[in-house]
């Protein structure tokens, strides 16, 4: 790292450091009332996550339906694949599950909500390229 790189880089950090600093300086609330106002926000933001999983689940419950119904008239190379994106809709149905009864007891974190969530998006867009075929393409 060069020496202007350097400075920059330490400039930065310690204009950072005052914009803290000046900031719980000049806070309205408590450090107790901002802790708690963190908390509700979290709450809220987990709550949302939670809702957004369910609405996904639900919503790749109907696809895997579809996608059943469908996967019997397609051709062999696209029922092998259509199978497969079946197959791994599926698995992310299940853990989509799995968090949101750890969600209940507790024992997930956002971390693991968002991950679901991103599993079960991609899923859904998977299997939205099979079901929303004519599964009788060529094979």
């Amino acid at each position: 790292m060069s020496k202007r790189s350097r400075n920059i880089a330490v400039s930065t950090l310690l204009i950072g450091l005052a914009g803290y600093v000046a900031g719980l300086l000049t806070a309205p609330k408590s450090g107790k009332e901002t802790r708690k106002d963190i908390q509700r926000k979290a709450a809220k933001a987990k709550l949302e996550a939670e809702k957004k999983l369910k609405s996904l689940h639900s919503e790749l419950n109907d696809l895997i339906t579809t996608g059943r119904s469908k996967v019997g008239s397609a051709k062999s190379k696209v029922k092998l694949e259509f199978t497969d994106a079946l197959d791994k809709a599926q698995l992310a149905r299940e853990k989509a599950r799995e968090i949101l009864s750890a969600v209940h007891e507790g024992d997930a974190d956002d971390k693991d909500l968002h991950k679901a969530i991103k599993e079960v998006n991609n899923a859904i867009e998977h299997l939205k390229k099979y079901v929303g075929k004519n599964a009788q393409t060529k094979g």
